[in-house]
């Protein structure tokens, strides 16, 4: 029969009095990979990969589908803050978007678990891994409508439904990473310019001049 770790194996492990939450995210994704999902993972298999008792466990999480949840929101806030970096680098509105979308694709191929949790688990996850990448999708796209507005204006144009297109190029953007996941590197270069010329065709199509909308034109 296997022993659970000891408070004090446990203060060993991670080198603190006790285990923090983050040391469970970490045990977590070290499991996880390109061909296995945070779903799969047990709880038992998450506290023995973190050096504690399962009881342990539930001082921070009451499941598994909850750290799931956490690691996604991790994730979102992780992208979210690269993506944004990239636009305040970025000095004048045409590079914007290519800009956004190669900061998006390196971050994509970065050796980054997280994000293949952030762009996986809404696909094979349960509902409420779901519902947490739509937050973070939800999250990108206001970001995003926002951008569209001030280039629409910058260009003496108007927008037309800007919540629409924001959603159209995120969920774009999402899925065409989750795919570039699985090829080799050597297509990062097509995948950036094929999706950059997608989102300046969405952004273009939803445009029209001030005080016009598309179904004038």
């Amino acid at each position: 029969m296997t022993k659970s770790p000891s408070p004090s194996a446990e203060a060993a492990h991670t080198g603190r009095g006790t285990i923090a939450r983050e040391d469970l995210l970490a045990a977590a994704l070290r499991l996880i990979g390109p061909h296995r999902s945070v779903s799969t993972l047990s709880l038992r298999e998450v506290a023995r990969e973190a050096g504690i008792a399962p009881n342990s466990f539930y001082r921070h999480f009451r499941d598994i589908d909850e750290l799931a949840v956490a690691l996604i929101d991790l994730a979102g806030q992780s992208l979210r803050r690269i993506v944004g970096a990239a636009r305040h680098r970025i000095a004048g509105p045409g590079s914007l978007i290519r800009g956004s979308v190669e900061a998006f694709v390196e971050q994509c191929r970065a050796d980054d678990k997280l994000m293949h949790v952030l762009l996986r688990e809404g696909t094979v996850g349960s509902d409420a891994f779901k519902q947490a990448v739509d937050r973070e999708l939800r999250f990108f796209e206001d970001e995003l409508k926002t951008d569209l507005v001030r280039l629409a204006k910058a260009n003496g144009a108007h927008i037309e439904e800007p919540a629409l297109a924001a959603k159209a190029i995120t969920r774009l953007a999402f899925a065409m990473g989750a795919d570039a996941m699985d090829l080799p590197p050597e297509h990062d270069r097509e995948l950036v310019e094929q999706l950059s010329r997608m989102v300046r065709m969405i952004v273009v199509g939803a445009q029209s001049p001030a005080g016009q909308s598309p179904a004038d034109g």
